[in-house]
């Protein structure tokens, strides 16, 4: 069974598409720990991130410094900070988030942000990618 993230990127459940190429996909996480929160995925679906093969491992390592890099030009921070669990979904992924403290990292106060703001957000980090 695929997980939720293969059905975001086949477009079967709706994201907030930020970046996207051949081999991986970025997107507005729902619930995000600050506006901005972003999720990289391999298009591939492989659960733990040290399972992924040298080249797809740094090939995801390199968009999401392109992601980090587009969100920061968007979003005012100090950093944007990176974080592998890998948990709560069987696909690994990235988060990168704005931060400006240790404490804007803390997954356990996600915020609320209305569907127009994120909407907001993702074309304004798509317009940022390079």
């Amino acid at each position: 069974m695929s997980s939720i993230f293969s059905k975001i990127i086949n477009g079967e459940i709706p994201s907030y598409k930020v970046a996207e190429d051949d081999r991986f996909y970025a997107f507005l996480d729902i619930r995000p720990l600050q506006a901005g929160h972003v999720l990289v995925v391999p298009k591939i679906e492989v659960d733990y991130i040290f399972d992924l093969d040298d080249n797809t491992l740094s090939g995801l390592i390199l968009f999401s410094k392109r992601v980090a890099k587009a969100i920061s030009a968007t979003i005012p921070c100090k950093r944007i900070g990176v974080a592998v669990i890998g948990l709560e979904v069987p696909h690994c992924h990235v988060h990168l988030s704005p931060i400006n403290s240790i404490y804007d990292l803390d997954f356990s106060k996600p915020k609320q942000i209305s569907a127009e703001k994120m909407q907001e957000i993702a074309v304004a980090i798509q317009a940022n990618f390079k």
